[in-house]
């Protein structure tokens, strides 16, 4: 099922973790692609991917990125989601109308294995957002206890985003 957009706000209100917790217990990480238009949906998503054992990389929080995007946020961008375990996309209206997110997601189908790539499907009051990735990668969805779920295209079952194995 889809991560509800409120949830994700409120997730993104709740008490920051810092970077030394962030890091220290952390062997997973994740390049978020999103649109910017989203940096609070994609704040909460960062708080509940690192309550799961999953540190997100949000290219905005980085110092060394570029002010406007050019050739080198384009590499530099390019090198994070190679060095990343996962690449997930934040669907939401803003991200299916952006530029630069089919241009990401098409950079990580051609770097990433298909089981490393995965869609946050995302539903506001109206309508549920990345159904049009469903059949074609993973997605991380909200079990109805709240916990987050890597699960396998087109299946309706997976596994809690905390035990994916990473070797």
């Amino acid at each position: 099922m889809a991560i509800a957009q409120s949830e994700l706000l409120r997730a993104g209100q709740r008490r920051p973790i810092l970077k030394s917790q962030t890091r220290a217990g952390l062997n997973k990480t994740a390049f978020l692609c999103h649109s910017h238009r989203d940096d609070k949906l994609a704040e909460g998503l960062q708080a509940l991917l690192a309550e799961q054992g999953v540190e997100l990389y949000i290219d905005w929080k980085d110092a060394s990125m570029p002010p406007k995007p050019n050739r080198e946020t384009a590499s530099r961008i390019q090198h994070r989601i190679q060095m990343c375990d996962w690449f997930l996309f934040l669907a939401t209206a803003n991200s299916m109308a952006s530029r630069w997110c089919p241009w990401e997601l098409g950079y990580a189908d051609g770097q990433k294995q298909p089981d490393r790539i995965a869609v946050v499907p995302t539903s506001d009051s109206t309508t549920t957002h990345g159904n049009e990735y469903m059949q074609l990668y993973r997605r991380v969805d909200a079990s109805s206890t709240g916990q987050l779920l890597w699960v396998p295209a087109g299946s309706y079952q997976g596994q809690f985003v905390r035990t994916v194995p990473f070797l």
